[in-house]
């Protein structure tokens, strides 16, 4: 490759990469900096001077690296990008999107340096060579970031997506699944936390997290950059140094100084802020203009856009307590919102529109209103609000802030944590009261006057952080314990180490869904077959099917629901994963505070659609069940992928299987013996097997169920070490990891060479021939407990190639191979310890030592790491599982 220098590199690929005419200097800066190998704790940039771009600067520095030679590579191959909450259309997703979009274009020889660079560190051959798994859209929590470690990688996530699984605890996912997330997470990764000064606690949480790896000494230790317009810390080192984008005339230059007229206009009490912005807003109504409405409650902004709708004005709310499916379709389809937003592909509403937000609408969304009318907050949020109108500097918006003062008499008899916050809002009056004047009476609310309020002051008038747990080496270790399924004493839910422990004024939130299989598995007998906290890792719930609203008034919904069906049934998942199962009935009547109180906070509440009590994606428990008036209420199969394909569908009976599918589940529904052939015949025409598939690509589990068709052992062993060395080789593991990696990878499935185990699979021609994967379409014979991987155990004492190996490495081999399905960390339950080809002494002698093993090599590797190096072997046997295997050829 003919040499280049970083700068001009930069400066070209950024241009081809972007469309825009030039970087910034700041997002040069940055870029020479992660070249050298420098990555900042903290980059704080005023609102609407491309923030976002940072994860394309990432991409470019690891794209030069890759180019001067794998063994200078410093950065990062993932990004994973948090943002406070879950939006409508986030900038991050937006940028990762665009990113996927031109580096595909044909005909880019100007991109050429940039494709050959990312290509080179990739391990395995793919159609995109930047892995992406977004919030929402096409790339919504798919497997895309972890298929090949070696790619290169976006991932963005809420706070709560991604902090519980750093912590091994991911909401909604499995016990198989959580240390691979939080290895992927946690190792190789650069964490950029957007707005971080909105979650203080999150920010400490994967700061204290970075240290303890550095300490610790883990594998490929996580980097953590917090990017913010309104830093709590108030150093003024973190802000980016003067440069060229402070020149008059520049686009930097034109959006820090973007022309934004505060007026703030007082009213008596709280009651009075809903009728004071509706007016102020209608004022507005002949302006032919965007007007953006905050208002901190879902109350006042529903009062506020009733009112306004019956002026006959064009009005579309944003708040937070929308599922996930209808805030997609919004983006997707809504005029009203498309005038708020940048390259939206519908067509905008023109006139006067209005869009009514909550919090919902402060973060991460990349729109620009002309004006804005709003209640008083404190001065983070303000700030946050302010970034959204007049975004890009081309006008001139008027901003109308209403606010009420309490009185002595009403601060009295408020509780402490509410105090602070009403007077963080009232040092936010003042500040923005000393904002300049301008001409027209009104105050400067631009990015550069804001900065230049005083630190001290702008921090006295933020939120009110609150009360952080501390972290602790315990505390690691037993969240690290994920194959300890049940309640543990000392390893509390992580909600508290995410967000801080909540004011007691503040309301606990509880997110809802709805599922057809909740109604189906309704009967405790036929429940008993299936546990729903398996069911619920087949078949994930993702963010579209969600929402999440305040757990007061979601309690309230159901008792409306509980009063209409109260015989429905509903699953409650705690926080841990666990699930209740109960009766709607049963469910409303438990006292909270009396004994066996139920708590909903933080939890999530599966209904059948047959309860309602969904309307237009919000909660209400008035509304019936009816599909045709009302939209669909089980959208689980409408994950859809960047073509508007299925990533998952549920069939009935002998319904074609989906093409390309793998089967991960079948229910039998029949409460009859599934052995019994006169079965089918008890129960003719009726739905009896419910077969639930998934994409190979897509799937939620370890990933070794992405096999399409049937593969032999031997073939199959053979593809998973050969990609594991390929894998060790691209990320330039030691040779003792290395050699470990692969040979586990070799060796995972030596257990399935069991009859037990081949006949469960339906595999008749055993011992003849030895399946690793069965194309088996019926439900799976009962294994009496028996754990191929427990089995691989027992059989590797007779395999001279291990009995070779130092012992360093050969604990290593032992590990990985029992921990490649999630076991083993630490153990393996009693009733799965057990090998139907070894002496019950030989199984407890070999599950006494796999808990002492995993202590030692945690200590060894650190608990991310350790929970990466498994995951190095879980992605080999994943690989080699999508490569589709025949009696003949094998695995290809």
């Amino acid at each position: 490759m003919a040499p280049i220098s970083p700068s001009e590199f930069f400066r070209a690929s950024y241009v081809a990469l972007t469309g825009h005419p030039e970087p910034f200097a700041w997002q040069e800066d940055l870029f020479l900096k992660f070249c050298a190998g420098e990555i900042r704790s903290t980059l704080d940039l005023p609102t609407g001077c491309g923030k976002t771009s940072t994860m394309v600067v990432w991409l470019l520095a690891l794209a030069y690296q890759a180019r001067a030679g794998l063994d200078r590579i410093s950065l990062p191959r993932r990004l994973v990008w948090v943002v406070n909450r879950r939006v409508v259309v986030d900038q991050a997703t937006r940028e990762a999107e665009g990113l996927r979009r031109r580096l595909r274009e044909n005909g880019r020889p100007d991109l050429d340096p940039v494709r050959s660079g990312l290509k080179s560190l990739c391990a395995t051959e793919a159609d995109d060579l930047v892995g992406i798994s977004t919030l929402r859209g096409e790339f919504a929590d798919n497997a895309e970031w972890r298929d090949d470690p070696s790619r290169p990688a976006v991932v963005v996530g809420t706070v709560d997506m991604i902090g519980s699984r750093l912590l091994f605890s991911g909401y909604g996912r499995g016990f198989k699944s959580r240390p691979l997330h939080a290895a992927f997470l946690g190792q190789d990764a650069l964490l950029v936390h957007d707005e971080a000064h909105l979650e203080p606690a999150f920010q400490e949480l994967v700061t204290a997290i970075e240290a303890e790896q550095e300490r610790r000494g883990d594998f490929r230790r996580l980097r953590v950059m917090a990017l913010t317009a309104t830093s709590r810390t108030g150093n003024r080192s973190d802000r980016v140094p003067a440069n060229r984008d402070t020149e008059p005339g520049s686009e930097f230059f034109k959006r820090v100084r973007a022309k934004k007229g505060i007026a703030l206009h007082p009213v008596e009490d709280e009651s009075k802020i809903a009728e004071a912005v509706f007016q102020l807003a209608k004022g507005f109504k002949d302006s032919g203009q965007a007007v953006l409405v905050f208002l901190r409650t879902i109350k006042n902004v529903a009062e506020v856009a009733d009112k306004l709708r019956k002026e006959k004005l064009e009005v579309q709310l944003l708040t937070g307590t929308m599922r996930g499916y209808e805030r997609d379709q919004l983006a997707k389809a809504d005029p009203i919102f498309a005038r708020f937003m940048q390259k939206m592909t519908v067509e905008p509403r023109g006139g006067t529109v209005y869009l009514v937000c909550t919090a919902a609408g402060e973060v991460g969304v990349d729109m620009s209103a002309d004006h804005m009318v709003c209640d008083l907050t404190p001065f983070d949020s303000m700030a946050q609000r302010l970034g959204r109108v007049n975004r890009f500097g081309a006008g001139d918006s008027r901003v109308d802030v209403v606010f009420s003062t309490p009185s002595s008499d009403q601060m009295a008899k408020m509780k402490p944590a509410q105090v602070r916050f009403e007077q963080a809002r009232q040092r936010t009056l003042d500040l923005l009261r000393e904002l300049p004047q301008r001409e027209d009476g009104r105050h400067d609310g631009s990015p550069a006057a804001l900065g230049e309020l005083p630190v001290e002051k702008r921090q006295a008038a933020f939120t009110p952080p609150p009360a952080i747990p501390a972290t602790s080496e315990i505390l690691f270790d037993a969240w690290a314990l994920t194959s300890i399924r049940d309640r543990l004493p000392g390893r509390p839910p992580v909600a508290d180490w995410l967000h801080g422990v909540p004011d007691d004024w503040e309301p606990t939130y509880t997110q809802v869904a709805w599922r057809e299989e909740v109604g189906l598995l309704s009967d405790p007998d036929l429940r008993a077959r299936y546990r729903t906290e398996d069911l619920l890792e087949d078949y994930p719930l993702k963010p579209h099917e969600l929402l999440r609203d305040v757990t007061l008034r979601v309690a309230d919904q159901l008792k409306t629901i509980a009063e209409r069906c109260p015989d429905e049934s509903a699953w409650i998942v705690e926080p841990d994963g666990s699930v209740e199962v109960m009766k709607l009935g049963d469910l409303v009547s438990r006292d909270k505070q009396g004994p066996g109180a139920l708590d909903l906070g933080d939890c999530t509440l599966i209904l059948p659609p047959a309860a309602g009590g969904l309307e237009e994606g919000v909660l209400n428990g008035g509304v019936e069940f009816d599909e045709g008036d009302h939209g669909p209420y089980d959208v689980a199969d409408l994950w859809m992928d960047e073509k508007n394909g299925f990533r998952r569908c549920r069939v009935w009976n002998d319904d074609p299987a989906p093409a390309g599918m793998r089967l991960v589940r079948t229910i039998d529904t029949a409460l009859l013996n599934a052995e019994d052939e006169s079965a089918e015949e008890a129960q003719p025409n009726t739905r009896r097997y419910w077969r639930w598939y998934v994409s190979p690509q897509s799937a939620d589990d370890d990933g070794s169920k992405t096999a399409r068709g049937a593969q032999d052992l031997d073939p199959h062993n053979g593809a998973a070490r050969e990609i594991a060395v390929g894998l060790a080789a691209k990320l330039n593991l030691g040779p003792a990891e290395a050699a470990a990696v692969a040979l586990a990878s070799g060796w995972h499935d030596l257990g399935k060479r069991r009859a037990i185990w081949q006949r469960g699979i339906g595999n008749d021609e055993f011992p003849a021939r030895a399946l690793a994967k069965s194309e088996r379409r019926i439900p799976a014979m009962s294994l009496s407990g028996y754990r191929h991987e427990f089995g691989s155990l027992v059989d590797l004492a007779a395999v001279a190639e291990f009995g070779a190996l130092n012992q360093d490495v050969q604990d290593l081999v032992l590990h990985l191979v029992a921990a490649h399905h999630g076991r083993a960390r630490p153990h393996f339950p009693v009733d799965e310890a057990f090998d139907p080809d070894a002496s019950e002494e030989t199984a407890a002698e070999i599950a006494r030592a796999v808990p002492r093993r995993f202590a030692r090599l945690q200590r060894k590797y650190g608990r991310w790491g350790l929970a990466y190096i498994e995951s190095l072997v879980r992605a080999a046997d994943a690989l080699a599982s999508a490569r589709v295997g025949s009696a003949e050829g094998g695995a290809r």
